[in-house]
């Protein structure tokens, strides 16, 4: 039979679901600089605006001279250099856990911490909409992989009911990243503990945002102190990269010595770790980047329904747009980009077939004329159709 790649990628052109990367000629922020022409940017995951922000530039800067620019190792061989212990010990206190262990990426913590937790005997849970992240780890686990209707924590009891397995693990994202909106978390907890089984949260579109000092998703919900596992990213919210996982002494240690993506990884650039700590610092005390990112929603959200849009129920950053059909929402795409307004056509196998959707994103380094003027350009586009 072979390999007909050919074939494969005709196909995905064929049904509106081809993708590729736009090289951007700048720093994210508000605006985006693609092929000449600036964008005010609708589409990056900076919710704070603090990926170019310039005292955390200068600490990566600082960094970088003082440290170099690559670890040269895997932690446990002779990577873990002072700065990833500062910034392991400031996100612990920040989350409210014992200890906390970085990771590379969100995809492999999500890898690490399931493949370590669950094997052979076991099972893993899953919500429906989670990021792929997660449901690749739980295949890969090798444990009995179940999902449940998407934040139905009825659902989910009546599954961990049912099951003999030896362990039961839980996993869901904090803030829906196609959606917006967020997990139940206490009766997920309640539903739990009930049988036994531990939940974990992946908050990476929760931490910094969510709670008046942006600690994320299981403090904005009152539920920190039950939750015994808590995965957050450090390149959203945060604006640098990489991520961590928060929890008692025993799943770090755990996670240190059982953690294929952490044990056969090199650990990332020292710089990347000042500089997060820098930005988590100014996540904490700058309580003006929160309050101006509510209003943007609200006015956004207002703006939005006036004009007839299908939005989705989320008072987070992510703001999607509804459309349907794949070939539409790459054409109000393609309307905004005229506009010079930058926002990504979602298709599946991203979200769910007949759910192609505009996934808007607001950052606190938008100003309320940015969002007027992709409102305006909303009200066009709806008219021209």
């Amino acid at each position: 039979m072979g390999f007909d790649l050919r074939a494969r990628l005709d196909e995905r052109r064929a049904r509106h679901r081809y993708r590729h990367p736009r090289v951007q000629d700048g720093p994210c922020g508000r605006v985006a600089r693609v092929d000449g022409r600036d964008y005010l940017n609708f589409c990056s995951n900076d919710y704070l605006g603090l990926a170019a922000d310039a005292e955390v530039v200068a600490a990566f800067r600082a960094a970088a001279d003082q440290w170099g620019v690559g670890s040269g190792a895997s932690h446990l061989v002779c990577g873990h250099q002072r700065p990833h212990q500062d910034l392991e010990e400031a996100l612990a206190a920040h989350t409210g856990r014992p200890r906390a262990v970085l990771f590379s990426t969100g995809y492999m913590a999500n890898l690490g911490v399931i493949t370590a937790l669950v094997g052979r005997g076991d099972a893993i849970f899953e919500d429906r909409l989670n990021h792929a992240s997660l449901l690749d780890a739980g295949l890969l686990s090798g444990a009995r992989f179940r999902r449940f209707a998407h934040n139905d924590a009825g659902a989910l009891a009546g599954q961990l009911a049912r099951s003999d397995a030896g362990r039961k693990l839980v996993a869901v994202d904090g803030v829906f990243s196609m959606d917006g909106d967020q997990a139940p978390l206490a009766p997920l907890l309640d539903a739990c503990e009930a049988a036994d089984a531990w939940l974990m949260v992946d908050d990476a579109h929760g931490l910094g945002v969510l709670d008046g000092q942006g600690r994320g998703t299981a403090f904005a919900q009152g539920v920190n102190e039950r939750l015994p596992v808590y995965m957050g990213t450090l390149g959203k919210g945060l604006g640098t990269s990489g991520a961590f996982v928060a929890g008692s002494e025993e799943l770090i240690e755990t996670l240190i010595q059982f953690s294929r993506s952490y044990i056969y990884t090199t650990a990332m650039p020292a710089a990347v770790a000042a500089a997060t700590r820098v930005s988590l610092a100014k996540a904490v005390a700058e309580t003006w980047r929160r309050d101006r990112l509510a209003a943007l929603i609200r006015r956004f959200r207002h703006g939005a329904a006036e004009l007839g849009y299908a939005l989705m129920e989320s008072g987070t950053p992510i703001q999607p747009i509804r459309v349907g059909e794949d070939a539409d929402a790459l054409a109000l795409s393609q309307a905004l980009a005229e506009r010079g307004l930058l926002v990504t056509a979602i298709r599946p196998p991203t979200v769910p077939e007949g759910q192609a959707r505009l996934r808007v994103t607001l950052s606190a380094a938008h100003e309320e004329r940015d969002v007027d003027r992709l409102l305006d350009a909303l009200e066009t586009a709806k008219c021209r159709n």
